[in-house]
């Protein structure tokens, strides 16, 4: 966040640099004459640029920061006029003490090639015929100082449009990152949120076993620690690999057989060769546990079926359980905890660049996923 505040600031000290240079660079190419500069003029504009430049920046840096954005709108108005009153005033009497306008008098008079001029003093009355070139009088210091007043006006109606687009920015870029830090937040919370309802449902499979096999009962506490272990270290930044989440799956599939009678299927399916991708923790525990929970009966034949499929741009997964008509399995009853969250979480890690389908029919239902997986 504090990288892309630099930068903006950078590029707003740039904008504001090319700006000033342009503007202070316009006096000395409209005082060229061919191959001279009148560098008194120049100079005479310049001492008025400058007047500019202060209030630009005591607009930009003072000003708009302490009054306008804090909304002390009086504040601002009162003390911007204030500033562009005085350094203008004291600018125009500067200025005029310096180069004091000249008294209007007759321009010379041309009497053809080969004669001079003929400078005609103030009383002179021209020759007849003679009509000499209309010069008008010079700005008076009144005009000269409303004139510049508005110029000021707009000044710094520009200097506070940049910085309000920079303040903009600036805030745009926060909300971003406000934005990011409150999605892996609510990641964060889904995950606490399924991993209490899976161990919930394993502690369970653990009580029963311990009836009916101490020793099996202790193994499967030992693989539980491992995948706790798993929950608490390797997915705490949010992301595991797609080779220890399946291990991850591989642990919760054993200790469920342990649970159900034989006359239950549980069938597998992974890729041989399992690439080097990382995805989001948990993504596809949900699915399982509401496979189990709804798809398995004591009393009929009942199966789960997994199955991953693997290329270099996305992560297929299939997952189907039975379906028993004195369950009443249905969408509705199937969207539990685990897969209103994965529904969720989809949906802030991927945006709309996944897809997730769910199928169901009389004997069967099914949950197809596709997300996008990159290379580590």
């Amino acid at each position: 966040m504090r990288d892309k505040i630099l930068n903006i600031r950078i590029i707003e000290l740039v904008v504001f640099v090319v700006i000033w240079m342009a503007i202070f660079s316009v006096p000395f190419f409209n005082q060229r004459i061919s191959n001279e500069v009148d560098w008194g003029k120049v100079l005479g504009e310049w001492i008025m640029m400058l007047s500019y430049l202060v209030i630009f920046l005591l607009n930009t840096l003072f000003f708009v920061p302490k009054f306008l954005f804090q909304k002390k709108y009086r504040s601002y108005l009162i003390f911007t006029l204030l500033a562009i009153v005085t350094v203008v005033g004291a600018t125009v009497f500067v200025r005029f003490l310096l180069t004091p306008p000249r008294p209007l008098e007759m321009p010379p008079m041309d009497f053809g090639p080969g004669m001079p001029p003929m400078e005609l003093g103030p009383g002179m009355p021209p020759p007849m015929g003679y009509k000499p070139v209309v010069t008008l009088p010079p700005k008076s210091i009144y005009m000269v100082f409303i004139d510049n007043l508005i110029l000021s006006l707009l000044v710094v109606g520009v200097g506070t449009a940049i910085k309000m687009v920079a303040q903009w920015l600036n805030e745009e870029n926060r909300r971003k990152d406000l934005e990011k830090e409150q999605l892996k937040t609510e990641l964060a919370l889904l995950r606490h949120q399924v991993s209490p309802h899976f161990f919930m449902n394993t502690l369970n499979n653990i009580h029963a076993l311990i009836d009916i096999n101490a020793e099996d009962a202790k193994n499967t506490i030992i693989q539980l620690s491992t995948m706790m272990r798993y929950l608490l270290y390797d997915t705490a930044h949010g992301k595991t690999t797609l080779k220890k989440e399946i291990a991850f799956i591989e642990s919760y599939i054993t200790l469920m057989k342990l649970r159900f009678p034989e006359n239950v299927v549980v069938t597998l399916s992974l890729p041989k060769k399992i690439l080097d991708i990382e995805i989001p923790p948990m993504l596809f525990i949900s699915f399982l546990e509401n496979a189990f929970k709804h798809g398995v009966s004591y009393k009929s034949e009942s199966f789960v079926f997994f199955k991953i499929e693997q290329t270099r741009n996305q992560l297929v997964s299939n997952i189907k359980n039975s379906k028993h008509s004195n369950l009443g399995v249905s969408e509705a009853s199937y969207s539990g905890i685990g897969l209103t969250n994965i529904k969720k979480s989809l949906k802030l890690l991927y945006g709309n660049d996944y897809t997730l389908n769910i199928v169901e029919n009389e004997k069967e239902f099914e949950v197809q996923l596709t997300i996008p997986v990159y290379d580590n």
